[in-house]
């Protein structure tokens, strides 16, 4: 069975995505790292699911939705660097702003959904969403407000889903979906 994780994109992330034109394209690769500037995406496996998420004036949305294909350095990624000054994912220069230049970073091949900044998780779920970890230990956001998340602090990293919380996650970017067909 796979695992739904999540992971918080920054602000100079989404704003880095915004301004090279990527909005409404599909990543094909994000990256993980083993410094505490790039988010280890330690625990997922190919199949497993991830939600990038973002936070906009205490407001929580769903960027994309990705799927892990595999965690290996490909032909796509390019030359690996031969000095400490090269880019470490030529082949992924498009995506970068994902953490190619992250302390550590490695690739994580994914099948997403578009990048978009317009599919909110409603306040309600908000306050219900779950987090276990390897001990099967759960929790809540903190600093959940009236449906507004008021700190970001208890999302910042990559952790992962209850099933439950993964379910209600995946209704609401399916309810998006559906919304962006119909106009």
């Amino acid at each position: 069975m796979s695992d739904a994780f999540t992971v918080l994109w920054t602000h100079d992330t989404c704003r880095a995505l915004r301004k090279a034109g990527r909005v409404g394209e599909r990543p094909p690769v994000a990256f993980s790292g083993v410094h505490t500037s790039l988010p280890a995406w330690s625990g997922a496996r190919a199949g497993d699911g991830v939600y990038a998420l973002h936070v906009s004036r205490c407001e929580v949305f769903v960027v994309s939705r990705m799927r892990v294909l595999d965690m290996e350095r490909r032909d796509c990624c390019g030359t690996a660097p031969a000095t400490w000054d090269d880019p470490a994912f030529p082949g992924h220069s498009d995506w970068s702003m994902l953490g190619a230049g992250g302390c550590g970073a490695e690739p994580v091949h994914v099948d997403a959904t578009p990048v978009s900044f317009e599919t909110p998780i409603p306040g309600d779920l908000l306050k219900r969403l779950t987090w276990r970890n390897r001990r099967g230990q759960t929790r809540v956001l903190k600093y959940v407000v009236d449906g507004r998340l008021e700190h970001s602090i208890s999302l910042q990293g990559f952790y992962r889903l209850t099933a439950e919380s993964a379910d209600e996650l995946a209704g609401v970017v399916g309810a998006a979906a559906e919304t962006d067909h119909a106009r």
